[in-house]
């Protein structure tokens, strides 16, 4: 609207909470209208007009009382908003003559902050008079540059720079306010002033969708992040949770977690740092019966959840003023045609297959989501009702989307997986025995249902006697993609015996008021749910993406880095000392992109793990380790404050070697750093400790060298539970 205006309605509106700067933001209701019809032609101002309104809600707060003069009594026999809406209308259209015109307030607050976001709550309708106003101080401030800042400009400001005068005549303080503001209008428009009233500020009446790319420019200064949102929300219902706020086009994202589903958050992006503002002051207003949390966001949060590269997406979204609708659960093998019958005839698609979108993975298997247009929201109600009916032999769920989820639901699947995959370990430097057996044999169980608080102790103590059958560490907690237990783990046993015989025992067992089951499978099996795999009644299902066509021949690893510092090495012995070999990535993607996958825990040995371990098979072409000066003795299980004093009192009456044999064995993912050696009175006389870059044992293990021990055929010395501190203390020959 840039025409000039002829009639301005000054308007004031109060609330029964705070007033001022505050005014609308702890989300009190109207409880009176106060207007004035302003001639602009004729520069002569109306009848006061004075409305009092009944809230749902008759309590007043003390600051209303003393700003207002209004009472519960007065309110108590007025008519509801709707009616005082209504009465408005009638009476302006009189006065007005039908002539076209534009409310003028001071400030935004009035009709930004109080008028739209109540009438909304309350389902009425607003006047189309209501979408356009003149924001008394941004007009004041266009005529009067030299004045104080919109911030500290108020209306008394305004009066004594123009030498208004107020008239205290009027009944209530609000009617002094809007007898006050038609004078300022009055001074304005006259000499030696002459504003011109003709671009009004307008409201949106409807949230406009649209998509974001990741190469456009987001201010920092407009987006605000919303927290607490009902997980059925659409981007509609944060507009209305908004409204009298500007939404830019697009500008509403609803956040997903790492499944794909809604986590009650959303990204909404103003027009101005203005309207974030006001915004930021609905924090804890209420959607329902659920307060919404709002803070300060910034462009990047914004465009990592809204932005969008993909050209199939901005084609499917190109169709402006359609309502989305989300489907979840497809089968795999569903097609086009399947939706098409499913939604037809109440509800037609927009474009036929032209209106569906089905989400894939990069390789092209379906992930079971797709995304479906509506032309009008009769439609897609009509759709939504069709939530869980069945399409093939799995019900179908449907919720309405936007055109930002539809981005992120994209940019998930097509771009890039969830969870990225953790680097790879460095390579032990002492010689592991073979502990994955061949995938054919059935020597695994797999515990399922778990509590999410049990341990490993947990696990022992439900095994119970068959500890005593579990390979060294051949305990695995799987978790879940945020890295929390998955209630799964799995048990590799000494042979596959012992493994259906603890599947017969323990199935069903209780722990922790949980019971377990338990099931017999291999390694293979095992290995692809560590991966991110899936194991369930309908047999395996690998890890995503987990395809070796993928793989152009062009891809090159990186080659080894050395695994101990060299001066480090010479600690340990020729024939225990592995060289490096390089890694295989368990997925295979280009050169260029970032690998992922599920992430998997794998934990050390458990307490429980028995002493008769014998020794460790040394490879067939290594020398005896007898025909050494010295054997390698590990020490599983040591309390991490424990230090060499404690560590020699348990090989008491041992020989030791001549040279340092006691070191600290080293966390896999840290390097190598010698630490000063330690003076003793007992022998050895010095000894060398490896710990961890912070200075401190990384691990609960250590190396112990006794040269003497294999050519005397001595035992290990016998330290059970209590050992150094400890729960358990398991040496192990190298």
């Amino acid at each position: 609207m840039t025409a000039s205006i002829d009639n301005l309605v000054v308007l004031f509106a109060a609330t029964s909470g705070a007033s001022g700067e505050l005014l609308g933001s702890d989300e009190k209701e109207i409880i009176q209208l106060v207007w004035q019809v302003v001639d602009l032609a004729n520069k002569k101002t109306g009848q006061l007009n004075e409305v009092f309104v009944r809230p749902k809600h008759l309590e007043l707060t003390d600051e209303c009382k003393a700003e207002s003069g209004i009472t519960e009594e007065t309110i108590t026999a007025a008519e509801p908003l709707e009616n005082a809406l209504n009465q408005f209308s009638q009476r302006l259209s009189i006065e007005a003559n039908g002539a076209p015109v534009c409310l003028c307030t001071d400030g935004q607050l009035h009709i930004r902050q109080v008028i739209h976001p109540e009438a909304s709550s309350k389902n009425i309708m607003l006047p189309e008079s209501f979408y356009s106003f003149f924001d008394l101080r941004k007009e004041f401030k266009k005529n009067v540059p030299s004045s104080a800042n919109l911030k500290d400009l108020d209306i008394q400001v305004m009066a004594d720079y123009l030498n208004v005068t107020t008239d205290s005549s009027a009944n209530t303080p609000a009617a002094v306010k809007v007898q006050t503001i038609a004078s300022i209008v009055l001074e304005l428009i006259s000499d030696p002033h002459c504003h011109s009233f003709s671009q009004p500020e307008r409201v949106n009446e409807k949230f406009e969708t649209g998509t974001c790319s990741k190469m456009e420019r987001v201010d920092d200064d407009t987006v605000i992040r919303a927290r607490g949102l009902p997980w059925q929300s659409s981007d509609q219902d944060i507009a209305r949770f908004f409204r009298g706020l500007n939404i830019a086009k697009g500008g509403a994202a609803l956040c997903l977690n790492a499944q794909g589903r809604r986590n009650g958050e959303a990204l909404v992006r103003f027009v101005s740092e203005e309207h974030r503002d006001l915004a930021l002051q609905r924090h804890k207003h209420h959607m329902g019966a659920r307060y919404i949390e709002v803070y300060k966001a910034t462009g990047e949060d914004f465009l990592k959840i809204a932005g969008g590269t993909s050209n199939e997406v901005a084609h499917f979204l190109s169709k402006e003023n359609q309502v989305i609708v989300r489907m979840r659960g497809l089968p795999f093998t569903a097609t086009a045609d399947d939706v098409l019958v499913f939604f037809s005839p109440s509800c037609p698609i927009t474009g036929g297959k032209d209106g569906i979108l089905f989400v894939k993975y990069p390789d092209g298997r379906p992930t079971g989501d797709a995304f479906v247009l509506f032309s009008c929201e009769e439609y897609a109600q009509n759709a939504l009702k069709k939530h869980k009916e069945i399409l093939g032999k799995r019900y179908i769920e449907l919720f309405k989307s936007t055109a930002a989820e539809v981005q992120q639901v994209l940019n998930r699947y097509t771009s890039a997986p969830l969870i990225p995959i953790a680097p790879a370990p460095i390579i032990p430097v002492l010689p592991q025995p073979p502990f994955v057996p061949p995938t054919a044999v059935r020597d695994c169980v797999r515990l399922r249902g778990l509590p999410y608080i049990a341990t490993i102790e947990d696990i022992l103590e439900f095994l119970g006697d068959f500890t005593a059958d579990i390979r060294p560490h051949g305990v695995h907690m799987v978790l879940n993609q945020q890295g929390r237990p998955s209630g799964d783990s799995f048990i590799q046993m000494k042979s596959a015996e012992r493994a259906f015989m603890t599947a017969q025992k323990c199935h069903k067992r209780t722990m922790k008021d949980r019971y377990v089951e338990v099931f017999q499978c291999s390694a293979e099996e095992m290995n692809i749910v560590l991966m991110g795999g899936t194991l369930n009644r309908n047999g395996l299902s690998p890890p995503p993406c987990k395809l070796r066509r993928l793989s152009p021949p062009s891809y090159t690893f990186p080659p080894p880095t050395a695994v101990m510092p060299a001066d480090a090495s010479a600690l340990y012995q020729p024939q225990v000392i592995l060289n490096p070999r390089p890694l295989q990535p368990p997925a295979f993607y280009p050169a260029s992109a970032q690998v992922f996958m599920n992430y998997a825990a794998y934990y050390p040995s458990p307490p429980g793990s028995p002493t008769s371990l014998n020794y460790f098979h040394s490879p067939s072409n290594a020398p005896a380790l007898g025909a050494q000066p010295g054997a390698l003795v590990r020490m599983h299980g040591l309390t991490y404050n424990n230090g060499v004093k404690e560590i020699l009192n348990i090989f008491q009456g041992y020989q030791y070697a001549s040279e340092d044999g006691l070191v600290h064995s080293h966390d896999q993912a840290r390097t190598l750093l010698a630490h000063p050696k330690e003076r003793l009175k007992s022998p050895p006389e010095s000894m060398a400790l490896v710990n961890s870059l912070c200075g401190q044992p990384s691990s609960s293990e250590a190396l112990m060298t006794l040269p003497a021990l294999l050519s005397a055929k001595q035992p290990l010395p016998d330290r059970g539970p209590g050992a150094l501190g400890g729960p358990f203390l398991d040496l192990q020959l190298l």
